[in-house]
């Protein structure tokens, strides 16, 4: 039986455009490091370990398809952050620093709510949207709709 949570975020995936799914992963490291520091508090080396990890994974899945030929100077300042963010999670999981891993987690919640930016600039203009409803158009998008939201996670 699939839990609320995982078929929500299923439907969430199926739906969204790529500025989405690069939101929803940034919201899975940061959920991985908070998971991490909690962990820290607990002096739970193994459970540190395996969060630290998926957020590795995570930030390589964001890193590969960068597009330096056409990406530009973005590219390059999205493949820096990234190299930066993978070598401070490697010395927190080496040395482990609650200050540390806060740190990186309110770095990916700024480049985060970038994202959520760059989304919202794509979003159509709210008289078009309303000229369509109005129309009888409808999204095909399960993710039509759904609003952007700031979570705490300083737990």
């Amino acid at each position: 039986m699939t839990s609320p949570r995982t078929a929500y975020r299923e439907n969430d995936v199926r739906g969204a455009t790529s500025d989405r799914l690069v939101v929803l992963l940034y919201d899975q490291i940061i959920l991985d490091l908070v998971q991490a520091a909690h962990a820290i508090e607990r002096e739970d080396v193994e459970r540190r370990t395996k969060m630290l990890n998926h957020a590795i994974l995570v930030i390589a899945h964001l890193q590969s398809p960068l597009d330096f030929a056409n990406g530009g100077k973005v590219a390059k300042d999205l493949d820096h952050f990234y190299n930066v963010l993978r070598h401070n999670l490697l010395q927190v999981q080496f040395y482990p620093s609650l200050q540390g891993i806060r740190q990186q987690i309110t770095d990916v919640q700024v480049l985060r709510e970038a994202w959520i930016e760059v989304e919202r600039s794509k979003e159509p203009e709210p008289h078009l949207a309303t000229k369509a409803a109005a129309a009888g158009a409808t999204s095909s998008s399960p993710a039509a709709g759904t609003t952007h939201r700031r979570v705490d996670w300083e737990g």
